[in-house]
């Protein structure tokens, strides 16, 4: 199976990852941040770099896809291939910081591989209020996250509530984080995989 965790920045889908992987013995696979080489220069300069780096995302999960076809484990993967496309690259888009030419090439570029992958199996969504968000994103202290503002987050959550509203690739668990500390409450952990039990028993 493939199962993927979707949320906006800072809502917690690696430390999820990381501990669903646990939990059932799944293989987990996360966003490549640290090997990034634009992410440092996106957060400095968006509108020079925007382009560069979602072609960079795209790429680095589209390989994680096709070697997902090959894996016979149970897959978790942290952020889809969807989010790129549906939610990050037009944002940047509609603000003024990917122009429309680099747009449509972006849009054809994963039109193209849309066309050669399948949906995950489970979708788990991670809903988070801002404020929240901004509290996680400043918890865990990444240097090139500092200059995130309140608006780019605002404008990423409405996006992600139309993606998800109108979601239609397999199930999909929604769960709202606001409340929840699944890293440090075990109780917390204990209500999130029972969502992700009840998801998993509608996969036929």
């Amino acid at each position: 199976m493939h199962i993927a965790i979707a949320g906006n920045i800072g809502a917690g889908k690696t430390s999820l990852a990381e501990l669903i992987a646990k939990h059932y013995n799944w293989e987990a696979h996360y966003e490549d941040v640290i090997d990034n080489p634009y992410l440092d220069d996106f957060y400095t300069h968006m509108e020079r770099w925007s382009f560069n780096l979602q072609v960079y995302f795209l790429k680095s999960r589209f390989q994680q896809l096709l070697a997902f076809q090959n894996n016979k484990k149970t897959i978790v993967q942290d952020r889809t291939i969807y989010e790129d496309a549906f939610i990050f690259a037009p944002n940047l888009n509609a603000m003024g910081l990917m122009n429309q030419r680099d747009f449509k090439n972006y849009r054809e570029l994963f039109d193209l591989m849309e066309s050669l992958i399948e949906g995950p199996d489970l979708l788990i969504y991670l809903r988070s209020s801002i404020p929240n968000l901004v509290n996680k994103i400043h918890k865990r202290g990444r240097e090139y996250e500092n200059s995130i503002s309140i608006d780019y987050l605002s404008r990423l959550n409405e996006r992600y509530e139309a993606w998800i509203s109108a979601y239609d690739k397999n199930k999909m668990v929604i769960i709202d984080v606001d409340d929840l500390d699944f890293v440090e409450n075990k109780d917390d952990l204990g209500t999130v995989l029972a969502e992700i039990d009840k998801g998993l028993g509608k996969i036929v």
